[in-house]
């Protein structure tokens, strides 16, 4: 069983033994964010370790390490949504003052379909 476990691990990581990479000990998604912080504090081509949450931790070990990632099913990061969500908020603000109410009712639909797609998101990530 552990020889299975650490075929897989090499499997995933082709570059790790001979790029100078550390092992992973177990696969990412399975790592806590302060595991995938520390591994990712000793390759010096990940900056901004600390600002990142674990799905960027997760996804810039990956590239280091050579192993691809499997493509989301819904479009888009948590961040990128919910920056879009304020985009819109604003603009349907900005109508709602000039008395647009066609602008205000479109934008304000706009931001309530992006959080929509922040809780899926969330669902799917949990």
């Amino acid at each position: 069983m552990a020889e299975e476990v650490k075929e897989e691990r090499q499997a995933e990581a082709p570059e790790a033994q001979e790029g100078g990479l550390p092992p992973l000990p177990k696969k990412l998604e399975k790592m806590t964010i302060k595991e995938l912080r520390e591994l990712a504090l000793q390759i010096p081509e990940i900056t901004g370790v600390h600002g990142m949450n674990k799905e960027e931790l997760i996804s810039a070990l990956k590239k280091v390490y050579g192993i691809e990632e499997a493509p989301r099913r819904v479009g888009g990061s948590m961040r990128e949504l919910k920056a879009k969500i304020r985009k819109f908020k604003e603009l349907a603000e900005k109508a709602r003052a000039e008395k647009d109410w066609e602008r205000y009712e479109r934008y304000r639909r706009l931001a309530s379909r992006f959080k929509k797609r922040t809780r899926k998101l969330a669902r799917a990530a949990a």
